[in-house]
């Protein structure tokens, strides 16, 4: 699909035309780092080519994960979903902000201890990791995604905070999209924090490195055979890019085509959609109107 743009974006978008391969496969990645909503689905509804594009890697065999910002929901809980929508994968496959926020504090305390505002899917991942839950005397504050939370649990975050516990953000969005539209996400709860107690929060989760690296490593892949594909320039597209991980975006999500030249940073493609990188082979259903990417 062809995009008419404005003269003063059209130069630093050349790019797209340059790079772009139509629904070819990179033959030189050896695996994938791929990002969830935005990508795969936009809310409950699948984007089509997402089905037909993963199939295709487990039939190749090609490694991959799907990297979420998201610490809301588990590994098994993401299953479900996927399969809802007509998706079967493994818990294998996923690599959550929970996971690495889990992973990251082990490494630094082997023993630790948090205070948790989060749900499920934090809880849990810090549980396997065998980090111990404090209402006291934690070694962490930790901040994540979640609906319930209320003024008495910022009350005590925050006085812990002050006696020395370190404040720790699952991930630095400050919103979240959902199905009747976007809510406070992780970064808005943390900045609150940060405001009311002057201390500054360290954010797990894309575009920290530590999330990449971890997740390609758990994959068994070198920086040149790993290709990103995400569709908000803040978090995938940095993230990979300051790592020289390629990164692919696509326009089903945050990101419209004449949103990139305005950073400094650039993909290594622009995508209409995941179905362009579906074999030629492989028939993709007919895209709803309402997934078509902005002109």
């Amino acid at each position: 699909m062809s995009h008419r743009l404005k003269p003063d974006v059209q130069t630093s978008l050349d790019l797209r035309a340059a790079h772009r391969r139509r629904r070819h496969p990179n033959p030189m990645a050896n695996g994938y780092l791929i990002d969830m909503d935005g990508v795969i689905y936009r809310g409950s509804t699948l984007i089509p080519g997402a089905v037909e594009f993963i199939e295709h890697l487990q039939r190749a065999g090609t490694p991959f994960m799907f990297l979420t910002n998201n610490s809301e929901r588990s590994a098994k809980d993401l299953v479900t979903k996927l399969d809802s929508l007509g998706l079967k994968v493994s818990w294998k496959n996923f690599y959550t902000a929970a996971h690495c926020t889990a992973d990251f504090l082990v490494r630094q305390k082997p023993n630790a201890s948090a205070f948790v505002i989060g749900e499920g899917g934090l809880i849990v991942a810090l549980q396997e990791a065998g980090i111990a839950f404090d209402s006291i005397s934690p070694d962490f504050v930790v901040v994540g995604e979640g609906r319930l939370l209320n003024f008495e649990v910022l009350e005590k975050a925050m006085r812990l905070l002050a006696k020395g516990s370190h404040l720790i953000a699952t991930n630095p969005d400050t919103w979240c999209p959902t199905d009747h539209g976007p809510r406070p996400g992780t970064g808005a709860v943390a900045a609150l924090l940060e405001s009311a107690t002057g201390q500054k929060a360290y954010y797990l989760g894309k575009p920290n490195p530590f999330m990449f690296v971890t997740a390609r490593k758990r994959l068994g892949l070198r920086t040149g055979q790993t290709i990103m594909i995400g569709d908000t320039m803040e978090t995938d597209i940095r993230g990979a890019t300051e790592l020289e991980i390629q990164a692919y975006l696509v326009l089903t999500g945050s990101t419209k085509a004449e949103d990139v030249s305005k950073y400094p940073y650039k993909p290594t493609r622009i995508l209409d959609s995941i179905a362009d990188l579906v074999p030629e082979n492989l028939e993709v259903k007919e895209e709803p109107e309402s997934l078509l990417p902005a002109a």
